[in-house]
């Protein structure tokens, strides 16, 4: 593993190995005849954009898939040539980027696709994407509006439409009955675009939980995210094939004393000591992801042993009780999600303790916390 910096006083540790394998793994599940797209909107799930958009590709992703034009900007901007294609609303002004930098947007109005025409060239028409909105109620098409409006875009030249796809709603839980039935609307779709004679190259529908659950629809294209990153979509869900959490996240003992009985522990005196208290200051927080919601309720690693967080996450600190763990020293490394020694704190630990979902327990880490990579296929320097 990577050292942390050593001014480094909270980081994220990033398993590169262990995301490739995650991604490998997903490629045998689905098979060679089937692309996967790897997702790394919202930086990568806060494991960061680059470093995992590349090993993406070095593990075998055909394609990237991001939500924002600033983040296929990103990616350009740091060398990367293969296929990014944006999930979400472009501006109809941001077309010129779109098309300057080769970007696959996804379209549903005909304004964006003839302003992203008007910087194409018809000697290589512009690739695009239709999202189909079969049951999720947010952005794409209405399965009776695909047909009509395909043959409208093949009406403009110099755009192309290469894929199209939906997005489920409820794959990750143990009820698979909304899937189905939105798969068999998208089957529908399908359908009736094929006898149009209109049917783009690429098809794609599964996200992470679909991937596994529903392999009928795995189609052309898979396109997954969380599970890349060895995270469970939900509790209701397991994975049917190894995968390895990615991220680590890290801190250190910034001070140890012991408080008397009656000491109140951050702002609004919280907590408040019933006993003498020995009790670390741990320089982390919401400033860093860390969210208010995990006061008095979060357990950190400390020598291996759980320590509770005691009083409020303030924007820079915490504090947590080290009373049963003897010998606990300053810089020593606290662990606040993953492993050290035989304990484990998970992503989806934390979420539960801050009553949201494992997704935003680690995308909410925020640029100060610096992220180190580890990476066995090239030297450490």
């Amino acid at each position: 593993m990577s050292s942390a910096p050593s001014h480094a006083i909270t980081w994220a540790e990033v398993d590169l190995d262990a995301y490739r394998a995650n991604l490998r793994a997903i490629r045998q599940w689905v098979g060679p005849q089937v692309q996967v797209f790897a997702v790394v909107k919202a930086n990568a799930y806060g494991h960061g954009l680059v470093p995992l958009a590349q090993a993406a590709l070095q593990a075998g992703a055909t394609r990237l898939v991001v939500h924002r034009l600033e983040e296929g900007l990103t990616l350009r901007a740091a060398g990367i040539t293969a296929p990014i294609l944006l999930l979400g609303y472009v501006p109809l002004a941001a077309a010129a980027q779109v098309a300057r930098h080769d970007l696959i947007p996804t379209v549903i109005t005909l304004e964006f696709v003839r302003a992203l025409a008007a910087h194409a060239s018809p000697a290589r028409p512009h690739p695009v994407h239709i999202n189909v909105d079969t049951g999720m109620g947010r952005y794409g098409l209405l399965p009776p509006e695909v047909v009509d409006f395909l043959r409208a875009v093949g009406e403009i030249p110099g755009v192309q439409v290469e894929g199209l796809y939906t997005h489920f709603a409820t794959a990750d839980e143990a009820d698979t009955t909304y899937l189905r039935h939105q798969w068999r609307v998208f089957q529908d779709v399908l359908a009736a675009v094929d006898a149009a004679g209109l049917m783009p190259p690429i098809r794609h529908a599964c996200n992470s939980a679909a991937t596994f659950a529903l392999p009928e629809a795995h189609l052309d294209a898979v396109r997954p995210g969380i599970a890349t990153y060895g995270l469970r979509p939900s509790l209701e869900w397991d994975a049917p094939v190894p995968l390895r959490p990615v991220l680590t996240w890290k801190s250190r003992v910034a001070r140890v004393r012991t408080l008397p009985p009656g000491s109140g522990i951050g702002y609004g005196r919280t907590f408040v000591t019933q006993r003498p208290t020995t009790v670390a200051l741990v320089p982390v927080g919401y400033g860093d992801g860390y969210v208010r919601r995990l006061s008095n309720r979060a357990q950190v690693l400390v020598r291996g042993r759980r320590a509770p967080v005691v009083g409020r996450v303030s924007m820079d600190q915490i504090v947590v009780d080290v009373s049963a763990i003897p010998g606990v020293a300053l810089e020593d490394e606290v662990v606040l999600l993953g492993r050290q020694g035989g304990e484990h704190i998970p992503a989806e630990e934390i979420a539960a303790w801050a009553e949201t979902i494992n997704y935003e327990v680690t995308t909410l880490l925020l640029p100060r916390v610096t992220r180190v990579y580890r990476d066995a296929s090239r030297p450490q320097g």
